[in-house]
């Protein structure tokens, strides 16, 4: 007797293979194998809608990084564009002088432009006192007691016992003392002995030392000075003010580096200039730094453009295409970018009123080149006109931050599209979960239809296999021939 069973799942799948235990013809032996039938069903219905899933996400994920490349390269774009988006980026001066011996010169933005005499009678110094010798090396004991030490109006005292009662440890004790404005103490040998040099480290004549003793004794006394009791120093270089003139103007100064003669120059003293030649000062317009921020202005669009190929183009070596090739809002920004480039301004000139009258021009492949020689030309003929140019309301580079600065706004184009992707990113994420989810409870109620149909063929198995051998006990039926 033969029993036959057919078993089977309806998908919209490819064909499974039903694997059998090699020990199927036992009495209770398992038939299916049912972990590898339902993990095979499973993988069939699962696989081809994972698969999707796994190629949109893909290629969301891609477009949320092309918008982040594209953010990162406009950023960097703008980045150039702030020393030459406002009127104030072109008012940058320079101070060259005549007699850099005498006088040297610098100047900020906004400085007036111009020429001044400057006359230098007299540098600024700071006071320095030599004291009489002293016997012995400087480690001889001179007396303890206590000092008071002042630099023009501050003061700080030294207490001078038996662990620094020479000149050494009184001049490290100056020196390390709290408070010094400036006092500088060192011991120098001489054939006559040890004597204590003082030095001032401010000039102008109101910054004069003063020493004196402050215990009611006079242990100290032979270190004490003051301008009119000065014998006990020798006054190696006086404390003075700078004194010069600009324009005939006289001036003192405490110090040689000047700051408020002229607005927004700022003068260094080094030397003093002869009555007939004074030193010329000039100072004019920093054309050289804005040459080369406009330089940089084109080398930073030739980068952006590259980024700009790189994510909308295609390649034809290699036949690859941008990864947001055709994408509406790349090309409606770098429509944008090229309007803002390529307009005529009103600069006050019809000379010098587009990038290409100053020497910016576009190369065949999209980038641009600077003739610097044209450049100069117009910043020295019409150098307001440049200005208006890039720096006026309706200038290049003006409108070109306002548009990028829209662009990558909180609400602009970018972030909008990448708030969409992310949406997206995350609902091909909760599809993902889902899937997973009924999966899950396929397996589970597929694992149930066939464990109990690999029950039911186990217990037919174990029938089929009891009456075979039934069978065979039965004894055989001879037959009877007649004679």
């Amino acid at each position: 007797m033969t029993t036959s069973t057919t078993s089977s799942t309806s998908t919209n799948t490819s064909p499974v293979s039903i694997a059998s235990s090699s020990s199927a013809g036992a009495a209770g032996g398992s038939v299916i194998d049912v972990s590898s039938l339902v993990s095979q069903l499973v993988a069939a219905t699962q696989d081809p809608q994972q698969a999707l899933i796994t190629n949109q996400t893909a290629a969301v994920t891609t477009q949320i990084s092309s918008l982040g490349t594209l953010k990162s390269a406009l950023s960097t774009f703008q980045s150039a564009l702030s020393a030459l988006d406002t009127p104030s980026a072109f008012d940058t001066q320079t101070a060259n002088t005549s007699n850099s011996a005498a006088v040297t010169a610098t100047a900020t933005s906004g400085a007036p432009v111009g020429t001044y005499s400057v006359s230098v009678t007299a540098l600024a110094q700071a006071q320095q006192l030599l004291s009489k010798a002293f016997t012995g090396d400087g480690t001889t004991a001179i007396g303890t007691g206590s000092l008071q030490l002042s630099l023009g109006g501050t003061s700080f005292n030294v207490a001078v016992n038996s662990s620094n009662d020479t000149l050494d440890g009184i001049a490290a004790a100056i020196n390390s003392a709290d408070g010094n404005p400036g006092i500088t103490a060192t011991v120098v040998q001489g054939t006559d002995g040890a004597h204590l040099l003082l030095s001032s480290t401010q000039t102008g004549a109101a910054n004069t030392i003063q020493v004196s003793e402050t215990d009611a004794g006079g242990a100290l006394s032979a270190l004490t000075y003051s301008a009119t009791s000065g014998s006990h120093y020798t006054v190696e270089t006086a404390a003075q003010d700078a004194t010069y003139s600009i324009a005939g103007v006289a001036a003192t100064s405490p110090s040689n580096t000047i700051t408020s003669a002229i607005s927004g120059v700022t003068l260094t003293l080094a030397g003093t200039t002869t009555t007939s030649t004074p030193a010329s000062v000039t100072v004019s317009t920093d054309t050289s730094t804005i040459e080369s921020n406009i330089s940089a202005f084109v080398t930073a669009y030739n980068t952006l453009e590259t980024s700009f190929q790189s994510l909308g183009g295609y390649d034809s070596s290699t036949s690859t295409a941008g990864s947001m090739m055709g994408n509406a809002l790349l090309s409606g920004i770098e429509n944008q970018v090229q309007d803002a480039l390529y307009s005529v301004v009103n600069t006050g000139s019809t000379t010098y009123n587009t990038l290409a009258s100053v020497g910016i021009t576009t190369n065949s492949d999209g980038s641009m080149s600077l003739n610097s020689t044209t450049l100069s030309n117009a910043l020295s003929t019409n150098f307001s006109a440049v200005s208006q140019l890039f720096s006026g309301t309706a200038g290049v580079a003006t409108n070109l931050n306002s548009l990028i600065t829209e662009n990558l706004s909180s609400t602009g184009a970018i972030a909008s599209n990448s708030q969409s992707l992310t949406t997206e990113e995350n609902a091909l994420s909760a599809q993902t979960t889902q899937l997973d989810n009924q999966m899950a409870t396929l397996s589970a109620s597929l694992t149930q239809q066939y464990s109990a149909l690999n029950s039911l063929l186990s217990s037919l198995q174990t029938t089929s296999s009891y009456l075979t051998q039934a069978f065979a006990s039965l004894p055989q039926v001879e037959g009877t021939a007649n004679a």
